[in-house]
């Protein structure tokens, strides 16, 4: 099992007790009609012992491990026999969103005949995601002077924006949620605004009708649950802060581990401008004399104006001025906007409050010059110059904050590079003097991928310039998806060479578009979980996009059978806390290029190849067109950071694979519609209300969860091309699956009559319309 033991001590329910390991394990396996697989057994005893000895623990679990039912089933496991709740983070609102609609209302039905009660679990956000009550009935004040909350109540036919609002307002009728995920199609973030607000603008318990908020109502829930789902920023800004919006755990699980450090850099980086200065005093405007401010963000702004994009080694004379005409002028605000009594507390009052406590709190910390923050300046096309300041590291800030008083679990499918856990383990403050103990385990990903996958690098391309794609690597983009059919993920590094490579397709294939047979979709079109869904439900649909698409992007089947990366993502040599974080690695003596921009790559670069893979019968292509894959001095840590996929610069030998591929492909797998949640963001039907009513038996009602991942394969539309689970059916095969569930046999005895796995039989039954009785027929991915 898994290193540092067999769990057999875990809780007061060891191996052998009502409540053993072993058998929550059976027992969500079989209740999600899979089979137990050796990476998900062995990640889910070191889950249990990590507990047991109060360890941390590192798990690089591959793709098709199921390493959301080997942490959630310990986890479970130890909230229930402790009654203290398991906190689960993830980075992306897709793992987030599948772990609470659709894995936990499984397992919960599954492990409730063994833990003698049905689990319980709820969703928890930050107030931005979701809708907030007082401003819908006009309690905050109109953010622009064409509140698209009056154009809608004016007139729906004003245009998009206008339309946009009143689908919200319609949806605020019927929502039980409020969660912005569950509004599919989405609206523009412009829109959102005027029907949300940030944790520093809402009035908290002074709120009128805080009884009816949503925000209040789900961490309400989340109070008495086993399970709390939440992200990254919303876990860190609690540990951070000691907000306490999160209940009191012992046990922490952070998946997509490998995203932590960003996640947290992001969370506390703060900016500033000039036009936010002059935003924060026009809400005030109304409440207290802001020309003060006024003026000093029109001196910073000039101020910013004089610097290039980069690094400051130091505040200069002229902006060090401005920051502190900023910060004595927000000083001085802050004093007047206080309200004298309750009855002055307004929604007005606290917009305006935030904002000047936003600037006052920035201008505060650049004026600093803490030891470890960096400071730059960034040119935005829309907003101009933009201050920026940042922790060159949060390695010690997450050693103490986040690891401290909890065991901690990081998982993730790319946490080992180069054969060690320890470059990650250095980011998240785990390494060096005084460093917590833990211990790292990899246990391998079931799927065959030599087999299965072509990696290909595009030697013959040039190198990639800072001018964008060249027309030889639009050729072969085009080539590449011509021979695929379409089915194409590109992943881009950087928003303008995707648009590039989207607006260079729709020229290339404009006949085919024109005809229907052909499409193309880029990010930022729409929400990027509807995107993904067209994507997914068309084979001859490519979808186009950036580094926040190599993650949490689930297309499993025909629709995703060709991967292209235009480049190694390092990032910009020009940026600011790369740069500086190599420095500093520098100057102690080690190899800043490797532990900083190579190392950021190597995740990167796993990420994206890993889209492709994401079942055992997926076939296709990765598309490196960047030669450096071969030729530098780095290339062979970067692909042995890949999984190991057959590798190729044969050019003709991929383009007539991806030909026959297309030509055998079966139809894109059905694509799952948008799910309605609960106040506890579980799927409508299965919240604590109507899981207590439910009883013993489950939730009644359930509806179709919405992960745009796609279900089990249709019938396929010739023998040749009927895989499941990796397995070609015959018809020979067929005939006997169809003649055991009619004589009545078990799933296992067909198993063994058939000489395949579990999973792969009962896949095959939903695709023949096939039922063994009351014996489930949903695998668990």
């Amino acid at each position: 099992m898994a290193s540092g033991g067999d769990g057999s001590t875990g809780g007061p329910h060891g191996r052998g007790g009502p409540r053993s390991l072993d058998a929550l394990l059976h027992a969500a396996v079989e209740g999600v009609g899979g089979h137990e697989r050796p990476g998900q057994v062995k990640m889910s005893h070191a889950v249990q012992e990590s507990v047991r000895r109060g360890e941390h623990l590192l798990v690089q679990a591959g793709t098709g491990t199921g390493k959301s039912l080997a942490y959630l089933v310990p986890a479970i496991g130890h909230a229930v026999d402790t009654g203290r709740p398991v906190v689960v983070a993830t980075a992306t609102l897709a793992l987030q969103a599948q772990v609470v609609d659709r894995d936990l209302p499984r397992l919960a039905d599954a492990l409730t005949p063994v833990l003698g009660r049905r689990p319980t679990y709820a969703l928890v956000k930050g107030r931005s995601n979701y809708l907030c009550q007082h401003k819908l009935v006009g309690g905050f004040p109109d953010e622009e002077e064409d509140s698209l909350l009056s154009v809608g109540q004016v007139d729906k036919n004003v245009g998009r924006l206008g339309a946009e609002v009143v689908r919200l307002r319609e949806w605020a009728e019927v929502t039980e949620s409020g969660d912005r995920d569950e509004l599919v199609p989405g609206v523009s973030q412009r829109a959102w605004r005027q029907v949300s607000v940030t944790a520093h603008e809402c009035l908290g318990s002074k709120c009128p009708v805080i009884e009816e908020c949503f925000v209040e109502r789900s961490r309400a829930a989340a109070r008495d649950v086993d399970v709390v789902v939440t992200n990254h920023s919303f876990m860190a800004i609690d540990s951070f802060e000691g907000r306490q919006m999160l209940p009191e755990h012992d046990l922490l699980v952070v998946d997509e581990a490998h995203e932590l450090v960003d996640r947290v850099t992001s969370t506390i980086t703060d900016e500033l401008t000039g036009s936010m200065v002059a935003t924060a005093a026009k809400k005030a405007g109304r409440l207290a004399q802001t020309e003060r401010l006024a003026e000093a963000g029109t001196l910073l702004e000039q101020a910013l104006e004089r610097f290039e994009e980069g690094r400051l080694l130091g505040i200069p004379d002229a902006l060090a001025a401005a920051l502190g005409s900023v910060l004595d002028a927000a000083r001085t605000l802050q004093s007047e906007l206080k309200p004298e009594s309750k009855a002055d507390e307004s929604g007005a009052r606290q917009v305006a409050r935030a904002a000047v406590d936003d600037i006052f709190d920035t201008a505060e910390r650049v004026l600093e010059e803490r030891e470890l923050d960096v400071v730059w300046v960034s040119k935005d096309p829309r907003r101009g110059s933009v201050l920026r300041v940042a922790p060159m590291s949060v390695a010690m800030l997450v050693r103490d904050k986040i690891f401290e008083d909890r065991t901690v679990v990081l998982t993730s499918a790319t946490l080992e590079l180069g054969g060690t856990f320890d470059a990650v383990a250095g980011t998240l403050g785990l390494r060096g003097e005084g460093a917590p103990t833990w211990h790292g385990l990899d246990v391998g990903s079931p799927f065959d991928y030599p087999q299965q996958a072509i990696a290909y690098v595009a030697q013959h391309l040039p190198a990639p310039g800072r001018d964008g794609l060249s027309e030889a690597a639009f050729d072969e983009i085009e080539a590449l998806v011509r021979a695929a059919g379409g089915r194409t993920l590109g992943l881009f590094s950087s928003m303008r060479a995707a648009l590039a490579a989207t607006e260079q397709m729709r020229e290339r294939f404009a006949d085919e578009i024109a005809a229907g047979t052909m499409a193309f979709l880029c990010q930022g079109e729409d929400q990027t979980s509807t995107l993904v869904r067209q994507f997914a439900g068309d084979a001859t649909t490519c979808l186009f996009g950036t580094m926040s698409l190599w993650q949490g992007v689930d297309v499993p089947g025909s629709a995703c059978q060709l991967v292209i990366i235009d480049r190694i993502p390092f990032p910009r040599p020009d940026d600011p806390l790369s740069s500086a974080r190599s420095q500093a690695i520098a100057r102690m003596g080690g190899n800043g290029f490797m532990a900083v921009s190579a190392t950021h790559a190597a995740l990167r670069l796993a990420q994206g190849a890993g889209r492709l893979v994401r079942r055992a019968d997926d076939r296709g292509v990765v598309a490196f067109l960047d030669s450096r894959m071969m030729t530098a001095r780095y290339a062979g840590f970067l692909q042995r950071s890949l999984p190991p996929f057959w590798p190729t610069t044969d050019r003709n030998l991929v383009l007539g694979a991806l030909t026959r591929l297309d030509e055998t492909a079966p139809e894109p797998l059905p694509v799952r519609a948008p799910a309605l949640r609960g106040v506890t963001g579980a799927v409508e039907g299965t919240s604590m209300a109507s899981a207590g009513a439910a009883g013993a038996g489950g939730a009644a009602g359930a509806v179709e969860d919405d992960r745009p991942v796609a279900d089990h394969p249709p019938v396929a539309r010739s023998p040749r091309t009927a895989v499941t689970g990796g397995h070609a059916w015959t018809d020979e095969e067929d005939e006997q699956l169809r003649d055991g569930v009619e004589v009545g046999c078990t799933l296992e005895e067909l198993a063994d009559h058939l000489e395949l796995a579990p999973d792969v039989i009962t896949a095959r039954m939903t695709l023949l319309g096939l039922e063994l009785g009351d014996a489930p027929t949903m695998s668990f991915d």
